[in-house]
């Protein structure tokens, strides 16, 4: 059995995923090497992902997102493939959310995209190529579950973040899609295991489920997927 799907359009592409320090982002990152990609990952914390290039940064800060983008091109010479990745979520009743709460929410979760791809798309642009990919929430769709409405709110802006960018940058190759995930098994949902037995297949979600829609999203194999919200949610939302 082969250990991952095969796609075309890796080898010899740079891709750049943030927030791969751990989790879904790390899944992504070991995936799209294993394919052949030259993968930089960025994040807060340290990576230490084995054969790429591992970078601190800050998506909510320019100077950082800048310095970031600058390595990766001065180290691999191209970013064709950006996966953005990095977000918080933080659990508080609606009425008990301070602004500053709901500020540094936006602040990762939907500036921290927007700044990494306004960087990112002029080089993608001038090279009539690139994929990107946002991992948006199935809470940006239904809202969430209670005390979550920063969160829901952010990931419904970077949903309707990756639909803009697909409509002004078709023209030039680039395709930008979303995926809207739900009850995955990472540290974010780690005191919800009994939901499990909500799911229609029976089990939580894992990193290595996104890791192969995200693989396919961003392979030549897909290059007629544009602005689409994929879910992944093993049927939970079925409706």
């Amino acid at each position: 059995m082969k250990d991952h799907m095969e796609l075309d359009g890796y080898e010899g592409r740079v891709a750049f995923i943030t927030g791969g320090a751990q989790g879904i982002g790390r899944q992504i990152a070991e995936r799209m090497r294993d394919l052949g990609a030259h993968v930089a990952v960025g994040d807060l914390h340290q990576p230490d992902i084995a054969d790429c290039l591992n970078m601190t940064m800050d998506v909510t800060n320019e100077e950082s997102v800048r310095h970031a983008v600058d390595e990766v091109f001065n180290t691999l010479g191209s970013i064709d493939i950006l996966v953005l990745n990095a977000g918080i979520f933080i659990i508080e009743p609606f009425e008990e959310t301070t602004l500053a709460s709901w500020d540094k929410t936006m602040s990762v979760n939907l500036t921290g995209s927007f700044l990494v791809s306004r960087s990112v798309l002029p080089h993608m642009r001038d090279a009539h190529f690139g994929r990107i990919l946002i991992i948006g929430s199935s809470a940006g769709i239904t809202g969430g579950s209670k005390s979550i409405a920063a969160y829901a709110a952010s990931k419904a802006g970077v949903m309707s973040l990756a639909k803009s960018i697909a409509t002004a940058y078709a023209e030039f190759g680039i395709t930008s899609n979303a995926l809207a995930p739900a009850l995955i098994e990472t540290d974010m949902i780690k005191d919800m295991a009994d939901m499990a037995s909500r799911i229609p297949v029976g089990r939580l979600g894992r990193p290595a489920d996104v890791a192969d829609l995200a693989a396919f999203l961003c392979s030549e194999n897909a290059g007629y997927i544009t602005g689409a919200v994929v879910d992944i949610n093993g049927g939970f939302l079925i409706h």
